[in-house]
């Protein structure tokens, strides 16, 4: 078992399902952080009677050791009684506690920081975030007026402080200096004295257009200084001041903005309302608005639709062709983030392909059949693959870059009819990144390079997974991508777990990734990837579920209850769920949804469904079960096999 210590925010420690352990009263805590304080280093036991205590009473040595044994007694509830602790040592004349270096918030917080400013911005972005994510409460919390612990808390604040101003910077050396004000302002209000704080407020402001604001800012910290300081702003702050004044370095965003507010007033006056080039152009801006961020992509979900119907009203198929094939934004994830919407963009592309007539162009109509296979993913309809086949055939014989690198797309989407398909993913995916690579097609570079991290992921190469993992990243840092760090963060959490790390820090990985997920603005990847990774995780390695019927399955409910009714010893209602359980869609997490049934199939004897399931997995006996998806992983289906096979006797 794995304990984890924390001490940004109140004292506390966890057990390796993540769960709180008790630590009795104050001065166990006490007892307990300035072992941490310590670093690994014995703290005399005199030393802790004298920081515990103003005036020591009768007795304070046992009652130390008193707490000192309480303490083992909960960080190792295992440990036999003659066995040496391992976490909360003696040695010398005192105690040490004898940690690993991540096992501690605040030490792993350290670490965070120190690699940030080694690694690319985007990169560092994520370490930054993830270590300020942390914090719960200021350092040491419960112990604010304790002597031993000012100076830590002091040194542990002004990282913290250093650790908001590092990402500030970065954000400002990526483009986004828009995200910096908000964090920025609160920051300047609460510590009004660092320099740096006000010169990179000042800076996001100028760089996004508000010269104005970012002087003012200027002013009000130099008053500030002289006023209650009795000092000059410092030579970086004059700097920024003169830069602004003489317009040095104005920024490229600026410039752009007035030139997007140009440019659109221009369109507006120029083309006439209800014309019917405003719904081709209102397609280029959603799919430009897909690949921006969370909201761009919940915008453009929403307005697709309304943009189609609109142009299906106007009777012109080849214009209706145009706006719907015009919507061809890569798609890497198997699940449909609005399902009936995705069933409605069929209909209307079918209805498209039925109007059109004998001379439409052929390249319009791969478009639509390129959409009827991208939409019609994880489903069993047999239009799907046939619309697939179809546009890349047409899409090979015109020629078109762009138009072949859609329809590979749909192809892609359509290549999970049975298990064990990731050789043939893993060839889509590397024509995608030769052709996209050839003609400047970044959003399909991407897209290929992800399906060849998948299909990585699901034959254990994760040297080869790990290159794709990185291209994606720099790629998409350079393009402004940001979505595409959903899915490389999610699969270094699911490397962990396929690699061997420890059960309850592959669930911290986990963890950390679906906190980045959330408001991602992709409920088709998130609703229930984090509670499926967690049980795909606890099946491969034996464990009974801790999550329960009030988690949030999603989609993943019918496949997930069987097990989850075992873990809580409910064998009849388990075994009727498993009755009911549908056969896993067909997509990226087609083999970890059978590697589920298969197991409840297992422990319930129900011989039936362990054929089933061992039929089903049998031709991806070589792979890792989910990884294909880069997400997560229920370990190898070699594994699952042999416990299938030895079920059956």
């Amino acid at each position: 078992m794995e304990v984890r210590f924390g001490v940004l925010g109140p004292v506390t420690a966890w057990d390796g399902a993540g769960a709180p352990i008790d630590l009795r009263g104050p001065a166990h805590r006490a007892v307990l952080a300035r072992l941490v304080v310590a670093r690994g280093h014995v703290v005399p036991v005199g030393r802790l009677v004298d920081d515990l205590w103003e005036e020591p009473p009768a007795g304070a040595v046992g009652a130390v050791r008193t707490f000192v044994a309480a303490l083992r007694r909960a960080l190792e509830p295992r440990r036999a009684p003659r066995q040496p602790a391992r976490l909360l040592v003696t040695e010398g004349p005192g105690y040490a506690l004898r940690a690993p270096a991540d096992a501690v918030d605040a030490w792993w917080f350290e670490a965070r920081v120190g690699r940030a400013a080694q690694v690319a911005p985007q990169r560092a972005l994520e370490l930054l975030d993830e270590a300020l994510g942390r914090w719960r409460g200021p350092a040491y919390a419960d112990f604010a007026d304790a002597s031993w612990a000012r100076a830590e808390r002091h040194r542990l604040d002004q990282l913290r402080l250093h650790t908001v101003e590092l990402r500030a910077a970065t954000l400002l050396t990526v483009g986004r200096a828009a995200e910096v004000v908000p964090d920025l302002d609160a920051l300047v209000a609460e510590h009004p004295w660092r320099e740096e704080s006000w010169r990179l407020l000042a800076l996001a402001l100028y760089r996004t257009g508000r010269q104005g604001d970012a002087l003012a800012v200027l002013r009000r910290a130099r008053e500030l200084l002289r006023d209650q300081l009795g000092v000059d702003p410092g030579p970086a702050l004059r700097r920024v001041e003169t830069d602004i004044l003489r317009q040095a370095d104005q920024p490229a965003g600026a410039a752009a903005e007035r030139i997007w507010a140009e440019a659109a007033a221009t369109y507006d006056r120029a083309v006439a309302a209800g014309a019917r080039g405003r719904l081709e152009s209102t397609v280029g801006l959603l799919r430009s608005l897909a690949v921006a961020g969370a909201g761009g992509l919940t915008a453009a979900r929403e307005q697709r639709y309304p943009a189609i119907a609109a142009a299906e009203r106007l009777g012109d198929p080849e214009l209706t062709a145009r706006v719907i094939g015009g919507y061809d934004v890569p798609a890497i994830w198997t699940r449909s983030d609005d399902p009936a919407q995705a069933a409605r963009i069929v209909d209307a592309a079918e209805r498209a392909l039925a109007a059109l007539g004998p001379g439409s162009p052929d390249g319009a109509r791969a478009r639509l059949l390129a959409t009827v296979a991208v939409e019609s993913r994880g489903t069993r309809a047999a239009r799907g693959p046939q619309a697939a086949r179809e546009a890349e055939r047409i899409a090979r014989g015109l020629g078109d870059p762009a138009l072949l690198a859609f329809a590979l797309n749909g192809v892609f989407m359509q290549t999970f009819h049975r298990a064990g398909l990731a050789p043939e993913r893993d060839a889509i995916g590397a024509e995608l990144v030769a052709l996209s690579t050839r003609h400047g097609l970044t959003t399909y570079q991407i897209l290929g390079h992800l399906v060849r991290l998948q299909a990585g992921g699901a034959l254990g190469d994760f040297a080869g997974a790990d290159e794709h993992a990185t291209a994606v990243d720099r790629l998409a840092a350079r393009d402004e991508r940001p979505l595409a760090g959903v899915f490389t963060r999610w699969y270094r959490a699911m490397r962990l777990a396929a690699c061997g790390a420890a059960v309850p820090r592959a669930r911290d990985a986990y963890r950390e990734a679906a906190a980045h997920l959330d408001g991602a603005g992709m409920p088709g990847v998130e609703r229930g990837l984090l509670p499926l990774a967690l049980l795909c995780l606890d099946t491969w390695h034996g464990r009974p579920t801790d999550l329960d019927d009030d988690t949030d399955w999603g989609p993943y409910a019918p496949w997930a209850r069987p097990l989850v009714l075992l873990a809580r010893d409910r064998p009849a209602d388990a075994a009727q769920a498993l009755r009911r359980t549908p056969q896993p869609p067909r997509d990226l997490l087609f083999e970890a949804l059978w590697v589920l049934t298969g197991e409840a199939a297992i422990r319930l004897d129900d011989r039936a469904t362990v054929r089933r399931a061992l039929a089903e997995l049998a031709p991806a006996a070589g792979e890792l079960a989910g990884a294909g998806s880069g997400m997560l992983t229920a370990g190898p289906v070699a594994h699952h096999l042999d416990r299938l096979t030895a079920a059956l006797g």
